[in-house]
């Protein structure tokens, strides 16, 4: 890929992102603007606004929509905006499966998507970026290979099932929304980060590495006959004609959404019996581990994976959600970092538009995938306990970066935590059988 020099003449922008995640646990839905409030304070985009955020990744979900078909809430919400002079880049499902009527096994999934797509772009016609379906990816591992979530399934059919409704429905949802907006923008999001394992499991390491680029190979009609995971998505059950309907039908990214944590880089080991037993993979009989926690050489790192997403791809990239649990501090360290390996990637030719700091208004319930309701909850610019946003010591940190200016901060002069040596949880495995 050919470095692109210019890219630093046009400055990092930041944007912003309320945690809208909506996903089903048997019969419940977690609903998170729910749980935070922001579902009844449109006054909340106001304090975003005062943040310096220009562009909102934002929720209009289909699983709310269908419990109030009238628009009145999300006219409020996208008035807001307007007046705020904040550009949204709307999602329709993040981490869901649609409403009670369908689930990600459907074969009419896609269709049914498509149609509140169409829906969404006639009533907001202005709106010129979405995001259709956030981290297929990772909702169809969830969702059809680890039974977290509905439909609960455990198996690489569904799995992979999963994954193709949601990355057609994406094409068919914009294909919609191109019809009322033919300059609309797609800017798809999933997990990015490595898998390293234990020379033993080198094998399955590189077919977990090579899956996480799957749903972007799939929109960009790349996935032909001859693509390293086609037999594996054949002898998973999945028909020939439905997987090359993709490269019939190319929907490729505007922009590249590199969503990356703390627990994004995996490490797996054959060594089962050094580990607790809530560590094994439901892939196989390994364990699967964050790598910060084990890897003697750390995590890879923001620049690492937002210069591989653009050496593959060539389309530009950002990076969709920044976060951490954790006290402001660290939270801080965490953007810095960001904000820095960024801005070397982009000096050294990487088309890397943004960053954008997620769940402004705090999550809930991460600490468990999301899987029960266990009081757990993670501040962000603003901390909701007590029923009103109150800002945090990230918001003011928040608008150093908004304006351009590389955040500076006395809590910067410590590492963050995944820079230290006592991040190892798992020390007898340094050293060992690494695999690079």
């Amino acid at each position: 890929m050919n470095q692109n020099p210019s890219v630093v003449a046009q400055p990092l922008e930041l944007w912003g992102g309320v945690e809208y995640t909506c996903n089903r646990v048997g019969e419940s839905y977690f609903d998170q603007m729910q749980i935070s409030g922001h579902a009844e304070r449109v006054s909340d985009i106001e304090r975003i606004a005062e943040l310096g955020i220009k562009t909102l990744r934002y929720g209009l979900l289909w699983e709310r929509h269908e419990l109030d078909p009238s628009w009145r809430w999300s006219d409020e919400r996208m008035g807001a905006m307007r007046q705020q002079g904040i550009r949204p880049i709307v999602s329709l499902v993040h981490h869901g499966s649609g409403p009670q009527h369908t689930s990600l096994l459907d074969q009419e999934f896609p269709h049914k998507l498509a149609a509140y797509a169409g829906e969404v772009a006639a009533r907001y016609p202005w709106v010129d970026a979405y995001t259709p379906v956030n981290e297929p990816h990772t909702t169809a591992r969830f969702s059809g290979l680890y039974a977290l979530w509905y439909p609960h399934h455990q198996s690489r059919r569904s799995y992979l099932r999963a994954l193709l409704n949601q990355t057609k429905a994406t094409v068919l949802s914009m294909q919609a929304i191109r019809r009322v907006r033919p300059d609309a923008q797609l800017v798809q999001t999933d997990d990015l980060g490595r898998i390293w394992s234990t020379d033993a499991l080198s094998a399955t390491c590189d077919l977990l590495d090579e899956r996480r680029w799957l749903p972007f190979d799939l929109l960009c009609g790349r996935v032909t006959r001859q693509h390293p995971l086609f037999s594996y998505m054949v002898k998973a059950g999945l028909f020939e004609e439905e997987i090359l309907w993709f490269a019939a039908n190319p929907c490729p990214p505007n922009t590249v959404g590199v969503n990356y944590y703390l627990t994004s880089d995996r490490y797996l080991d054959h060594r089962t019996h050094l580990y607790p037993r809530d560590r094994v993979s439901a892939e196989g009989p390994f364990v699967d581990v964050e790598a910060v926690r084990v890897r003697a050489e750390g995590i890879a790192g923001f620049g690492s994976i937002v210069t591989e997403a653009w050496q593959r791809y060539g389309i530009p990239v950002a990076v969709t959600e920044v976060h951490l649990g954790g006290d402001a501090r660290e939270q801080m360290r965490w953007a810095a970092e960001a904000w820095t390996e960024i801005s070397d990637a982009r000096a050294s030719g990487v088309d890397c538009r943004a960053m954008t700091m997620w769940a402004l208004l705090g999550s809930f319930f991460w600490n468990s995938l999301v899987t029960c309701e266990n009081g757990h909850y993670e501040a962000g610019a603003f901390d909701v306990t007590s029923g009103q946003p109150a800002p945090t010591a990230l918001a003011e940190f928040i608008q150093q970066m908004a304006s351009g200016t590389a955040p500076q901060h006395p809590a910067l002069a410590t590492q963050g935590w995944w820079r230290r040596d006592d991040r190892i949880h798992f020390p007898h495995v340094q050293g060992t059988g690494l695999a690079a």
